[in-house]
């Protein structure tokens, strides 16, 4: 029987075991958030490393705010992938450009808004769609992990993401560059 996260938690504060049960349950979420972004298999298992090391030692100060602890995880997960960027870009030729780096970050920024507005726009589609873009895009696994989490066969995801992806379309106004979508989701 699996001991439900709060109490796995609170265990965890002077616990190294119940926080070892926390690292079992958790590590394939945050590796898989963290290589999403890096694009590179040994700095992900750094960062991600680094991560769980980060939050053993904030075990005793976290505090229940009333969201999953996987999302306290991801926050630090988050900083560590910046923390990483911020560490690979001190290396890199100093140098660069001061103005080719303004328009690197305008350039994050504005697909940042992009992305946000992308997202507001999801909330308005059916549910199914909304949990199918969440768990295929927001938290990056994979059809088979969707439709397993989801109850749903493999190409019932994928059906349900191509009509989300559909109707974001339509909703935003963008038109893919080689015209009109195919008219199922498998190309046939």
């Amino acid at each position: 029987m699996q001991i439900p996260e709060q109490a796995l938690v609170e265990r965890a504060k002077t616990d190294p075991d119940a926080f070892g049960e926390l690292y079992d349950r958790y590590v394939d979420d945050v590796y898989r958030f963290v290589a999403a972004r890096l694009h590179n298999a040994a700095a992900a298992e750094d960062v991600t490393a680094e991560v769980f090391i980060s939050a053993l030692r904030a075990m005793p100060r976290y505090r229940d705010e009333g969201r999953p602890f996987s999302c306290w995880l991801l926050r630090i997960a988050s900083n560590g992938v910046a923390s990483y960027f911020r560490r690979t870009h001190q290396a890199d030729d100093v140098s660069e450009n001061v103005a080719d780096r303004g328009a690197l970050v305008d350039d994050i920024v504005i697909r940042r808004i992009e992305m946000q507005a992308v997202w507001q726009v999801v909330k308005t589609l059916p549910r199914a769609q909304q949990e199918a873009m969440r768990l295929r895009f927001q938290e990056d696994r994979s059809a088979r992990e969707t439709a397993r989490i989801m109850r749903k066969s493999e190409a019932a995801v994928k059906l349900l993401i191509y009509r989300a992806v559909g109707r974001l379309r339509s909703q935003l106004g963008v038109v893919p560059a080689d015209g009109p979508l195919p008219s199922t989701p498998f190309g046939t």
